[in-house]
């Protein structure tokens, strides 16, 4: 299995030499980019496995070059920033970054958010579609359609929706879900879950005020609800 090349975005180039030296010295390949155009230039050339970006960058900020990133890339995105304002976080699971680290940070703990984000990106056994009315999921094309027109989610929108439709029927806690999609570090980052679910609703319901898809269980977290009539084929129930 070849090495997984890491594109590290960030302004300062101090910062760029010690994660090349670091990463390296883990068997990465590292692709650098000091502006957010260089970012998206080199994601159009080499297509790197995993990105870890700065917010804080001049001209084309790290928001704004994330989501420009989701236009072209669906490679997990790590963001690294100073900030630890919740409304931050948010702002970057909104434009649809996989993670969120903030500064200083160990090296270990990038490290694990990296082998992590890598892991949950791996192809794993195929689903079954899911295939209602007016949703259709094939997981191996990782293409959703809604009412005949394909949707494009980001890759934590994806996964948090492939991980609801493998349970479908069954309540989710929301510890269960942030583990099996962020990772075991994870459990209490409800917040992150949520801001997911709210995009998720906006672009799989048809009313997302009123979701008949993915529902909130009350203290507890989330389900996804199949029809109870009509031409579903279920997906695998294997948690």
């Amino acid at each position: 299995m070849s090495a997984a090349n890491i594109l590290v975005v960030d302004d300062e180039p101090q910062i760029r030499r010690v994660m090349r030296a670091t990463l390296s010295a883990q068997g990465y390949v590292i692709t650098e980019a000091k502006t957010g155009e260089e970012a998206l230039e080199s994601l159009r050339k080499q297509r790197p496995d995993l990105v870890l970006l700065d917010v804080n960058m001049p001209g084309m900020g790290g928001i704004e070059t994330c989501r420009e990133i989701r236009r072209i890339s669906d490679a997990p995105v790590i963001m690294l920033t100073v900030r630890n304002a919740e409304r931050d976080k948010v702002s970057a699971l909104d434009a649809g970054a996989d993670d969120y680290v903030v500064k200083p940070f160990s090296i270990e703990e990038l490290l694990a958010r990296i082998r992590a984000a890598l892991r949950r990106y791996a192809p794993g056994d195929a689903m079954p579609p899911f295939v209602s009315k007016d949703l259709s999921i094939d997981f191996e094309a990782r293409e959703i359609t809604v009412s005949g027109e394909i949707v494009h989610l980001t890759p934590k929108e994806y996964d948090v929706l492939k991980y609801l439709v493998a349970n479908q029927g069954k309540p989710l806690a929301h510890r269960r879900l942030l583990q099996a999609v962020w990772g075991p570090d994870y459990g209490d980052e409800t917040e992150n879950l949520r801001v997911v679910i709210n995009q998720l609703r906006k672009k799989i319901e048809m009313n997302p005020s009123r979701p008949k898809y993915i529902l909130t269980e009350p203290w507890v977290g989330y389900r996804f609800q199949p029809p109870r009539t009509g031409s579903t084929k279920e997906s695998s129930r294997k948690s």
